[in-house]
């Protein structure tokens, strides 16, 4: 349990990070040469996809770079909502209220809270700025998948997002998130999978509340 549970310490900026850049992506205003048209409108499409959730619910498993897992259930509302629930057994969870990311430690009792806009990928998570100009289209040799690599240039400690999508005509935009890979930059892998989604979904924001343990308990 320690070493999922440092792992999981590891991990868990890059991946609240891109759930955030989900709830936050801006349309993309593409201006690409006619070579890449059909690349450029595949990039279209996919931050299109991403605008397109308002809610969302999916489990998830979540891998690093040794091979260990751990799944849990995520929680999306537009705008900038996210909720992290590890599976029974892990005293971790990840809440995004849309400013800030908090990731807290029952176990030890310890919050740990930054701006969205000190995130990993943080250019994802800024509404003002735009998803496609960082992104790159990467060549999956099937015609039902599509894959982006996003980073910022000018913030390479940001690291990497490499998003995947599938065609499924009940998305949003015709177009599912199944997989993303976050590479920091230390070169640590963090690959997350999704399944079971549903959309549209009524969820209340009392979701994305938490209990500080760090409080004393009143008797």
């Amino acid at each position: 349990m320690n070493q999922i549970k440092s792992t999981l310490r590891t991990m868990g900026r890059p991946l609240a990070a891109f759930s955030l850049a989900l709830a936050a992506a801006t349309p993309a205003m593409l201006v690409a040469p006619t070579v890449a048209q059909a690349q450029a409108s595949d990039v279209d499409r996919a931050v299109a996809a991403l605008r397109g959730v308002t809610t969302l619910r999916a489990n998830f498993v979540q891998t690093d770079r040794s091979g260990q897992t751990v799944s849990g259930v995520l929680t999306m509302k537009r705008p900038g909502k996210i909720r992290f629930q590890y599976q029974k057994g892990v005293p971790l969870l990840i809440v995004g209220d849309g400013r800030a990311l908090t990731m807290i430690d029952y176990e030890v009792r310890q919050v740990q809270r930054w701006p969205i806009k000190n995130s990993p990928l943080g250019a994802l998570l800024d509404p003002n700025k735009d998803v496609a100009r960082f992104a790159k289209q990467l060549p999956t040799g099937d015609a039902g998948v599509i894959s982006l690599q996003v980073r910022d240039p000018k913030h390479p400690e940001y690291g990497t997002i490499t998003m995947i999508f599938v065609r499924n005509a009940g998305a949003p935009g015709g177009l599912q998130l199944d997989s993303w890979v976050a590479l920091d930059s230390q070169n640590k892998r963090t690959t997350v999978r999704l399944s079971g989604h549903q959309y549209g979904i009524a969820v209340n924001d009392s979701t994305f509340r938490w209990t500080d343990p760090r409080r004393p308990v009143t008797r």
